[in-house]
């Protein structure tokens, strides 16, 4: 790897920068979907299996406590706060050699704020993209739930697969 690859990558900003790319590429991408799908009829992209269409979430992940009341807006801020910096000290604190978590936990950031763009300024997060099949529908996400999917994908293989991995090279290292 070129050193100035390796300069970059050795600093926590490069993952807070990912964090900002996923926060923008879902900003853009839910106010195309507002222009072009809120009044207008839905996007066959895959007829029988996706569709770019137009929804408004009130509640959190599969529209949980959508229809509270309203306080469940600032609830799921506060915790998208408190998460959000967690997950940017999580990310201050990891050894400058990690790659695999550092993308995952920015992923996730990305995608929390961005939901949390929305939550605030809207009082709902903007969702567009629907699968379904036949009658069956999953419910209607955007950039930032793929984003936060993904990232949490990424943490659960580095446990189950890598953490043993790096955990022995950790202690291999400290025996010598």
């Amino acid at each position: 790897m070129p050193k100035t690859m390796q300069k970059v990558l050795s600093t926590p900003w490069c993952w807070y920068l990912l964090a900002l790319v996923v926060i923008v590429i879902d900003i853009v991408t839910k106010v195309w979907a507002v222009e072009r799908f809120m009044y207008g009829p839905a996007l066959q992209i895959i007829p029988g299996f996706l569709q770019f269409t137009y929804a408004e979430n009130y509640g959190a992940a599969f529209s949980f406590l959508a229809d509270a009341g309203g306080w469940q807006r600032w609830f799921f801020g506060a915790i998208a706060v408190v998460f959000s910096v967690v997950v940017t000290v999580w990310i201050k604190r990891l050894p400058l050699e990690k790659r695999w978590e550092p993308i995952a936990l920015a992923l996730i950031l990305g995608g929390a704020l961005g939901n949390l763009w929305d939550r605030m300024v809207l009082g709902y997060v903007r969702d567009f993209i629907s699968v379904y099949y036949g009658s069956w529908h999953f419910p209607v996400f955007n950039v930032a739930d793929m984003a936060i999917s993904v990232g949490a994908a990424m943490l659960v293989i580095e446990l189950l697969f890598f953490k043993d991995k790096s955990a022995q090279a950790d202690n291999n290292g400290a025996e010598v």
